[in-house]
Order: C-alpha cells, then structure tokens, then sequence
C-alpha cells in the first residue's frame, strides 16, 4: 500500500515537474514569437543570426575579461557576467529548439534584435554609457536588423536604439578607469549622444534602403521569369495539342469508316439512321478539328526559325494589342548600301517588344508610329505615340521595377522594367522621353550587338 502511495505521488509528481519545464521553454518561444504557425517567415535563417549573435557574445566576454584582469581597470564583474550569459543562453536556447536552417518571422527577428540592443545598454550603463567608446556598437544590431526587417520593424528598432542612447547619455557613472573613474563634461556627452544617434539613423535607413531595392529586384526579375515560364507553358501546351491531335487520328479514323459503313447499311426509313447520320457529322467535325490544330502548330514550330524583318516582327506584335481607335504606322529609314535588319524573333524579344507595344498603343490617343532605323552604326526601333507622355515624376526613374503610374487600373509597375531587362541580353539599350506631341521610346542595338544576338552583320 505505501509503495503503491509512493509511486502514485511520484509519478504525479513527475507529471507535474515535466509540464513546469514545457512551459517555461512554450513562454520563451512565445515571447520570441516562434509559437505562431501563422507567422510568415522572415528573411534571415537562424544559423546566420546565431553565429553574428555568438561572435558578441565572445567578444563582450573577452572584453570584459580583459579590461578587468589584464588591464587592471575595475569593472562591476558581478553583473556584467550575467547580462553575458542572459544573451548566451537565448542562443543555446534557440539552437537547441530550432533547426539552423529555420527562417525567423520578422516578430521574432525584431525581438531578438532589440534585446541585443538593450542588453548592450545595459553593459555599457554599468561602465560609464556614452562615456564608453564601445558604445558605438548600438548601432551594429539596427543595422543588421534595418538590412533585414520591413519598414515598421526597422523604425520600431530605431527609436529603440535612440531610447537606450538617450538613458545612456544620463548615466551618471564616470567611465572606468585605472585609478579613479574618467569623467568628460556633459557638452561631451551631449555631442556624442549626437554623433551616435545620427550615425545609428542614417545606417538603418541607409541599410533598409539597399536591402528594400534589393529585394524588389530580385521580385521583379522572378516575375519577369514567370512571365517567359508562362510563354514556354503556352508553347508546350501547343505541343501538346499536335501530339493528341496526331494519337487521336488513327481511332477517329475508325469511328468514321464503322459510322459511314452503318450508315449504308441501314434503310430510309430507319429510326437509327438520323442518330447516324448526327454520329457521322460529328465525327467529320472532330477531323476537320484536329487537323486545324495540327496545321497551325506547325506553322507556329516552325516560325521561330524563320527569320523576318524587323519591321514586319513589330507589326505582328503589335497587331495583338491592336486598338480600333488607334492607327498603327510602321515605316523604314535604311542607309543607303544596307538592307533591313533581318532576325529570328525569341520569345524574350516577343515579349520584351509586347510590352513596349502595349504600353504605346494603351497610351495613345489617336496613332502609334513605329520606325524601324539602320544605318552602318546601330539598329534602331521608335515608339512615337500621341498620348499624354510620361510623368515627369516617373521619367527619370523608368526602368525601375514597381514602377507605375496605372496602378489603380492593375498595372504592377513591372512591364517597362522587364523589358529593358529582356533587351539588355540582347545588348540594346532603351532610352525614353517626351515629345511635344506624346512620348518617344527608342531601343537601339549597336550593329556588334545585332551580330552576336541575332547572327546577322548589319554593318
């Protein structure tokens, strides 16, 4: 009976002491924001965040060490050392409960970094604040976070840092040293308060500002991969098509021969012969169908490897944005001695020129002119459309991904800035202004650049 009690308490005992430590580790994760499934993840992994957070870790260590055993300056070791190892231990922590692969949500992230920025407050307001001179190094976690968080998190993080700059610089401790403790006068600490605060707010906007256009050119060019994706998608669909069209001839064939030989058989007057007739019908259409099929993917497969003018390459794109109220002219200006440049149009040419096109005939009031232009120098293409010309706020920026003036009509900002990148492997280069009467866009190919892209010596 006793031992039966015993193990009864014991294990109740158990039960309770392994819920006591989940829930401490399930507080410590849901402070630092790692509990919510439905935290979208961040941009830094934790291996990275981890190993930048253990360098400091050794660092303070070793400078604290060194200043109060080898130099022989008197520090407040007793609560140093603690501040220390309350940052370690997060570590420990995050590496023990995480994979290091793991993408920390940007909650989580800013958590993490504004605790290091206040646990470096908290060592240097023990050894004499902006008197310190590492405190400098509050700036070092708002970048890193500024170079990886949104917009709010970044400023959230930097009046983080201007708060524990400001108690610092009201520290009334002197800054530690040999014999007695080094005071500076307050003008001294204010200029540094200055010097601090404004380097920590220009790095964190300087820092979002990089890491921001970064991001949105690697966004705009994974769109513009999805754009040509969906055209290679397309092309595999009509591949597709010719194939069933062809596996599905031969078992027609034979529904037509059985249809037509039942259709002999039975007499004028028979109730089954008007179903026929109708099998028959739609089996001649389905033929009809599948041949129409065939026919233009051939002429589609076997177009891209035919080379073509410049100017009738640009009509046939522009005939697919082809607005009623828009007159399209297409015209040549060739040196004397040369003919017009010839090439085979690639789908990133297609869709580069497409854009171009759509965005001339979208704008346009009344007539797009295209112009093709070769002399011995370079290969030209003018856009000249007698629409409302470009913006004055976007002219000088066009090309920029996420750069639009119809977003409210759905436009992403991506067409101009996708095409210039498509143009610029084939070596052109765009150049855009306004007339008088609407706005010009030129794309010009040196006639180098024309040979290695296209295989044709313009020159």
């Amino acid at each position: 009976m006793g031992r039966n009690q015993a193990r009864s308490a014991g294990g109740e005992r158990g039960r309770d002491e392994i819920p006591v430590g989940h829930k401490a580790i399930r507080l410590l994760r849901d402070l630092l924001g790692l509990s919510d499934p439905t935290e979208v993840q961040g941009r830094i992994r934790l291996h990275t965040l981890s190993l930048t957070r253990w360098v400091a870790v050794v660092g303070q260590l070793f400078t604290v060490l060194f200043v109060h055993y080898s130099l022989g300056i008197a520090l407040p070791i007793e609560w140093l050392i603690p501040g220390i190892a309350v940052s370690a231990a997060i570590n420990l922590f995050l590496m023990f409960t995480l994979h290091a692969a793991t993408r920390l949500s940007e909650r989580s992230a800013l958590l993490l970094f504004g605790f290091d920025i206040l646990q470096l407050g908290y060592l240097l307001a023990l050894t004499g604040g902006l008197r310190n001179p590492f405190a400098a190094l509050v700036a070092v976690p708002l970048m890193l976070g500024a170079a990886t968080l949104g917009l709010r998190s970044t400023v959230l993080l930097s009046l983080l840092a201007v708060a524990t700059l400001t108690g610092l610089s009201f520290v009334p401790t002197a800054l530690p040293w040999f014999e007695h403790g080094l005071a500076f006068p307050g003008l001294y600490v204010a200029a540094v308060w200055t010097a601090l605060t404004m380097a920590s707010i220009l790095l964190a906007a300087y820092a979002w500002r990089v890491a921001e256009e970064t991001r949105r050119m690697t966004d705009a060019l994974g769109a513009a991969q999805m754009a040509l994706a969906r055209e290679q998608e397309m092309s595999a669909l009509g591949a597709l098509a010719t194939a069933a069209a062809h596996e599905l001839g031969s078992p027609l064939a034979t529904i037509l021969i059985t249809a037509r030989e039942m259709l002999n058989e039975l007499e004028e007057d028979d109730p089954l012969r008007a179903e026929t007739q109708v099998l028959l019908d739609q089996t001649l259409r389905c033929r009809t169908i599948l041949a129409g099929i065939g026919r233009r993917r051939d002429h589609d497969e076997h177009a891209p490897f035919v080379r073509a003018p410049l100017s009738s390459v640009l009509r046939e794109i522009a005939d697919i944005y082809a607005r009623p109220a828009v007159t399209l002219e297409v015209s040549c200006r060739i040196a004397d001695g040369l003919g017009e440049p010839m090439l085979v149009p690639t789908p990133e040419l297609r869709h580069a020129l497409g854009n171009l096109l759509n965005n001339g005939l979208g704008f346009a009031k009344s007539r797009l002119e295209v112009r093709v232009e070769h002399d011995y120098n370079e290969v030209r293409v003018v856009l000249h459309d007698d629409g409302p010309g470009f913006a004055p706020e976007v002219l000088e920026w066009l090309g920029e991904p996420y750069l639009s003036t119809r977003r409210d009509h759905g436009g992403l900002g991506l067409g101009v800035f996708i095409a210039t990148t498509l143009l610029a492997r084939t070596g052109a280069a765009l150049h855009v202004e306004n007339a008088s009467d609407g706005a010009v866009v030129t794309i010009r190919w040196s006639s180098e650049a024309w040979r290695r892209s296209f295989g044709e010596n313009v020159g």
